[in-house]
């Protein structure tokens, strides 16, 4: 039985690469031990049989983002980070990204949900993504749909798209259409906390549930609750 050694220096050993090499092979999930990537290079190993992929590349692991469906009432910052990890991440996901452990660490949150509501939430390591969610808040269009009970007219259906008044200041025009007989779309840009739940309510809806399906050009798709997928390479917000 040898002594454990680090899983980066077996593999300088079996290929020859050097060490900084070595690390962004592991770092970039190229390397199995035992049939099963292990992207640690200070993992210990010791007779486990370890390999590189035949495709690796050692480059630096690039910063993703990710789109979690938050379930209602989970928002808070300690569920959002219980919720991102290998074993929530969405089946169906299209993205082709390989799913890595650095891919959860340094994840800024951009574009805030409304209180209450579930949906659509926007994590990212990209400063790039980050800084355009920020500078562009006020042109990017939001889409919520909304369960609601009680009556609304024609007239009020349009006061919902333009005309209210919210915290002093008319809400600037947004786009309102029944989904079915329950449910409304909400398309708008940059909601301030609390307004959709004050738009209904001043026509006279109580807001059964609300769920964010979309930021600007980049939908929420069949994410279940509590799953999340990759932002994938061609969508743009």
């Amino acid at each position: 039985m040898t002594d454990p050694i680090r899983l980066s220096k077996r593999l300088i050993e079996l290929t020859g690469c050097s060490r900084r090499e070595a690390e962004l092979y592991i770092e970039g999930g190229w390397v199995m031990v035992d049939g099963v990537v292990v992207d640690e290079p200070q993992f210990k190993v010791q007779e486990q049989r370890v390999e590189l992929h035949a495709d690796a590349v050692a480059a630096p692991v690039e910063p993703v983002t990710l789109l979690l469906h938050i379930p209602a009432g989970h928002n808070s910052a300690e569920r959002i980070a219980e919720s991102i990890n290998q074993d929530t991440h969405w089946a169906e996901d299209s993205s082709g990204m390989r799913t890595l452990k650095s891919h959860f660490v340094n994840l800024k949150p951009c574009i805030p949900l409304q209180a209450g509501a579930e949906g659509l939430h926007v994590l990212t390591q990209d400063w790039r993504i980050e800084r355009k969610l920020r500078d562009d808040q006020n042109k990017l269009e939001q889409e919520y749909v909304v369960e609601v009970s009680g009556q609304l007219s024609a007239k009020d259906l349009k006061r919902l798209s333009h005309g209210l008044v919210f915290n002093g200041f008319a809400l600037p025009p947004c786009k309102v259409s029944w989904q079915n007989e329950t449910r409304l779309r909400f398309a708008l840009k940059n909601p301030q906390p609390g307004q959709i739940v004050f738009m209904c309510n001043e026509v006279g809806l109580k807001v059964l549930s609300f769920k964010r399906i979309r930021v600007g050009g980049v939908p929420l798709s069949k994410v279940q609750p509590g799953q999340w997928r990759y932002l994938a390479a061609k969508e743009r917000f």
